[in-house]
């Protein structure tokens, strides 16, 4: 499971908006000014992102706004996402390029073929993400409440061994 800690913005009957604060780790690695993640980081650090964590076991009620959250996706999702979103249009482009290109002669055909099918790949993956929306096995899960005020009991509500 890989976690991070934010801050509940919004509840909704059925979830929770969560805002959480994208950290770079930048700043201890030797390869700091070679790296272009590093520049990017530089540009981005820091920058909130809101996310709406569906509740599953919970109750909305026993959240309140800006409760610190833990939660958890699961290292399977997040890899299979990230294989999805950067491999299903490279492979549909070339696909569709070698398909074009093999009954048309010729580089503007092949170009268009691999924009054609570059195309086409991102309209599958909207189709994908629109399919798995509300989908448990994509979604970030509350893994532990926070309160902010009074004192700082954490409340468990999935352990990661047993999700």
């Amino acid at each position: 499971m890989i976690t991070e800690t934010g801050r509940v913005v919004g509840i909704d009957s059925d979830a929770l908006w969560v805002e959480t604060i994208q950290r770079s780790t930048c700043s201890s690695c030797s390869a700091q000014k070679g790296c272009g993640q590093g520049l990017m980081n530089k540009a981005f650090d820091g920058r909130r992102n809101q996310l709406r964590v569906m509740l599953q076991n919970q109750c909305a009620d026993d959240f309140r706004l800006d409760d610190q959250v833990d939660i958890c996706i699961p290292e399977r999702a997040l890899v299979g996402g990230a294989m999805l979103v950067y491999l299903l249009p490279l492979v549909t482009m070339l696909i569709a390029m070698t398909t074009i290109n093999h009954f048309i002669d010729g580089d503007v055909a092949a170009a268009g073929g691999a924009l054609f099918g570059f195309v086409g790949g991102l309209a599958v993956l909207r189709a994908h993400a629109r399919l798995n929306r509300n989908n448990p096995a994509y979604q970030p899960k509350v893994l532990a409440k926070k309160p902010v005020s009074g004192p700082q009991l954490v409340s468990v509500f999935n352990s990661p061994h047993s999700v």
